[in-house]
């Protein structure tokens, strides 16, 4: 795609819903679609890792962060054909370099996996398998009084929890979508049905 495409399709972008976010590491190429949803294709080998086995530190993934006012519920749903390994794209909230959750599908020994990384210093990371289907689910990210709530959905209606854990109290979070393709480039995300709002407040056990 030549410079003056590659200019149109950001200045569609920035025409849209999206306008009220900020990249991480832009990627070449993001264009938004006619039914305001954002396709994004990542760059060669992005990823997010700190430390844990690998011994190195990655803060190269293609992440789109919206500012919070304190505490909130984030949802956004995801399209994506994952066919390599550690091929990713789903949610990210953030504080800093050194503080952050990401989670969504990620291609793993063949298979895709939910998967979720927490980082407080060092990554962590946990992954299971997927009984849905991975080329299109939702995320709903809360973070309220210090506690991170990660949930998912294949349907849109039901909200099964995938993690439960303390995430520091802050006055502001950076949420959005996010992909990384550690091993190659070209993989291609549709990002759509975002929302941002006050968290939910929902039992722990109320999956709608």
């Amino acid at each position: 795609m030549c410079e003056k495409q590659i200019a149109a399709v950001t200045q569609a972008v920035e025409a849209s819903i999206w306008q009220a976010a900020s990249w991480l590491n832009k990627p070449s190429l993001c264009q938004r679609l006619s039914d305001d949803s954002l396709e994004v294709v990542t760059d060669f080998q992005t990823d997010f890792w700190r430390e844990t086995h690998y011994g190195f530190v990655r803060d190269s993934g293609h992440f789109l962060g919206f500012e919070t006012a304190g505490d909130f519920t984030a949802q956004v749903r995801v399209n994506a054909d994952f066919r390599e390994l550690y091929d990713q794209a789903g949610i990210m909230v953030r504080l800093n370099e050194h503080t952050w959750l990401k989670a969504g599908i990620e291609h793993n020994d063949g298979s895709p996996m939910i998967c979720s990384v927490l980082t407080q210093g060092k990554s962590d990371w946990a992954p299971s398998g997927f009984s849905g289907d991975p080329n299109d689910f939702w995320l709903r990210l809360t973070v309220s009084e210090g506690v991170l709530r990660l949930q998912y959905s294949t349907d849109s209606k039901t909200w099964p929890l995938l993690r439960l854990a303390p995430f520091p109290k802050a006055e502001s979070y950076t949420v959005g979508p996010m992909c990384c393709t550690p091993q190659r480039q070209g993989l291609k995300v549709r990002f759509s049905e975002w929302s941002l709002s006050q968290p939910l407040g929902r039992d722990l056990h109320d999956l709608s």
